[in-house]
C-alpha cells in the first residue's frame, strides 16, 4: 500500500462535500524526499468548515518528510482552483522538484543625444538634458521595443538617461505609465503610494541608481574635447578616455566604472530577471560597456574597443542563467522581431489581439 491509496478515500469525500471542489495545500517538506512502505501511527482528522486531514506518519526508521515525521495536508472548499502542485512519487525512491525555464528580456539603451555631446564638451556625470535629436533617439528607440514586454525600468541618477526612458517607453504599445520610485525617505515612499491596485497594474515601476551614472571624468568635465587633444596630446587623451585601468585627473577609470556597476547589476537587476521579469536599463556608454562585458564575458582588450551609439537600443534574451545578444530590435514593423523568442512573438500577438 502507497500513501496515495491511503489518503484516497479521505480526499475523495473532501471533494464531494457539499459539491464543492478542494483546494489541496501542502504544509512541510516538499522536494526531495524518501518513500517508505510501512506505516505505524496515523491518525486522521476531520473538521468542517475547511477540511483538516492531519496525517501523522511515525516510523524509527524511514520518514515521508526528511527531517520531520509527519506531514500536514489541508483541504479547503474553492471553485476548481489549485493552490499548490504536489509531485507523488511513483515507482522511485527519489522524486526531482520539476525546474520550470524563466526567459526574460533585457533591454539596454545608451541616452539620446546630450546637449553637452551636441558641443562636444566632455560630460561624465554632469547632469545635462538631451537635445531635440537626442529626443528623437529615446522615441525611435521606444518604437523598436514597442512589441518587447517590459516590467521594469533601471535609469541612472543623470537627467539625460531618465528622460530617454520615459520616452522611449511612451511609444510601447502595452500603453503602461512609468512611475519613478523615491526611496530616498519614509514620507517620500508614503507620499508616492498609489491606491489602486488597478492602476497599479497599469504602471511600470522606475528605479534610478547613482551606480549607473556615466563614469566621473574628473578635471576633463566641461572642457572641449578637441581644445583638450590640442593641449594634452591625441595619445594622452584617448588613453584617459578608452584605456581600461588608467584615469583622467581626478576621475574615474572603466574599471573603477565596472565595480560600482556591476555590482549593482548582480545585486539588484539580475535577480529580477531570473525570476523572470523583463527589464530596461537607460543609462550611459561607460556603465553600459561595462554591464556588457559582463554579459559577454569580454575581456578588458576586447571591451575598450566597443562603441555604443545613443539611442540604439540592445536585446539580450535571459534564459537558464545564461545571456543571449540578440542585437538591436528592428523597426517595429519588420516581422524579424518574432523570430528572437516564442515568448516575444507571443507577447507580440497579445498585443495585436488587444488593438484589433
Amino acid at each position: 500500500m502507497n500513501l496515495v491509496a491511503i489518503l484516497r478515500p479521505a480526499l475523495m469525500a473532501a471533494t464531494t462535500v457539499n459539491g464543492s471542489v478542494a483546494t489541496i495545500k501542502a504544509h512541510g517538506y516538499i522536494g526531495k524526499y524518501t518513500f517508505h512502505q510501512d506505516l505505524g501511527n496515523s491518525s486522521l482528522k476531520l473538521i468542517t468548515k475547511g477540511f483538516k486531514i492531519d496525517l501523522g506518519l511515525s516510523r524509527k526508521k524511514d520518514y515521508w518528510c526528511r527531517k520531520r515525521s509527519s506531514c500536514l495536508i489541508q483541504a479547503s472548499f474553492s471553485q476548481a482552483t489549485v493552490s499548490d502542485e504536489v509531485s507523488t512519487p511513483v515507482n522511485s525512491t527519489t522524486v526531482e522538484p520539476v525546474k520550470k525555464t524563466r526567459e526574460a528580456a533585457l533591454i539596454l539603451i545608451r541616452h539620446g543625444e546630450s546637449l553637452w555631446n551636441e558641443k562636444n564638451l566632455f560630460t561624465g556625470c554632469v547632469d545635462v538634458p538631451l537635445t531635440r535629436k537626442g529626443v528623437d533617439e529615446a522615441i525611435e528607440a521606444g518604437k523598436r521595443i514597442s512589441n518587447i514586454p517590459v516590467d521594469m525600468i533601471y535609469t541612472s541618477a543623470l537627467i539625460r538617461a531618465q528622460m530617454t526612458a520615459m520616452l522611449a517607453i511612451t511609444q510601447h504599445r502595452r500603453k503602461k505609465v512609468p512611475i519613478v520610485l523615491h526611496n530616498e525617505s519614509e514620507q517620500a515612499e508614503s507620499w508616492s503610494r498609489i491606491f489602486s491596485q488597478e492602476t497599479e497594474k497599469q504602471c511600470i515601476p522606475v528605479v534610478t541608481a547613482w551606480q549607473l551614472n556615466e563614469r566621473m571624468y574628473g578635471e576633463l568635465q566641461g572642457l572641449n574635447k578637441q581644445e583638450t587633444a590640442d593641449k594634452y596630446g591625441k595619445e594622452q587623451v584617448h588613453e584617459w578616455r578608452r584605456s581600461y585601468d588608467i584615469p583622467p585627473p581626478n576621475g574615474e577609470s572603466l574599471e573603477m566604472c565596472a565595480e560600482r556597476a556591476v555590482a549593482y547589476f548582480k545585486e539588484h537587476i539580475e535577480p529580477q530577471l531570473q525570476a523572470g521579469k523583463n527589464v530596461m536599463i537607460a543609462a550611459h556608454g561607460n556603465s553600459l560597456r561595462s554591464i556588457i562585458m559582463y554579459l559577454d564575458k569580454l575581456t578588458s582588450q576586447e571591451v575598450i574597443s566597443l562603441e555604443l551609439s545613443t539611442g540604439i537600443p540592445m536585446l539580450y534574451i535571459v534564459k537558464e542563467e545564461k545571456y543571449i545578444r540578440r542585437g538591436s530590435p528592428p523597426a517595429p514593423s519588420e516581422a524579424s522581431v518574432y523570430a528572437y523568442t516564442k515568448n516575444l512573438a507571443r507577447y507580440r500577438q497579445k498585443l495585436d489581439e488587444m488593438v484589433h
